[in-house]
């Protein structure tokens, strides 16, 4: 899969912007749907490779169970534990596709970490491809 320089340089900076912006969450990766990260940013000692592998298929679960149940496209997929919650969302453009997974501890608020992760999923939907310059 390729993706161009321009969307991994957005994705790393809105990465990093949601680890800032919402208290509580831990790490964020951003990855191909397939499982691999292009982008990610964490204040724990975690691997980022490994969350890209696993998010993609809960991502998948989501959408496949949406899809079954006639409820429209999955927009994010929330898996709760003891100690926070773990949200994937879903990117389609006309690039690629990706999903950004988000790590939080329970300290977090759900609703801020879904509405700013949507705000991430509509500035990487809204990237477009970067356009060949014509040879003169």
């Amino acid at each position: 899969m390729n993706i161009s320089r321009l969307l991994k340089l957005k994705a790393a900076s809105e990465a990093q912007r949601i680890l800032e912006d919402i208290a509580g969450v831990t790490t964020v990766v951003i990855a191909t749907p397939d499982g691999f990260e292009i982008a990610s940013a964490s204040l724990r000692n975690v691997d980022p490779a490994r969350i890209a592998a696993m998010a993609s298929s809960i991502s998948a679960m989501g959408a496949v169970v949406s899809q079954e149940a006639r409820l429209g496209r999955c927009k994010c997929t929330t898996v709760a534990t003891d100690d926070g919650f773990a949200l994937f969302s879903p990117v389609r453009n006309g690039e690629t596709e990706l999903v950004v997974n988000v790590i939080a501890g329970a300290g977090a608020v759900l609703a801020q970490v879904m509405y700013r992760t949507a705000a991430c999923v509509k500035l990487l939907e809204a990237h477009q491809p970067e356009q060949p310059v014509p040879a003169a």
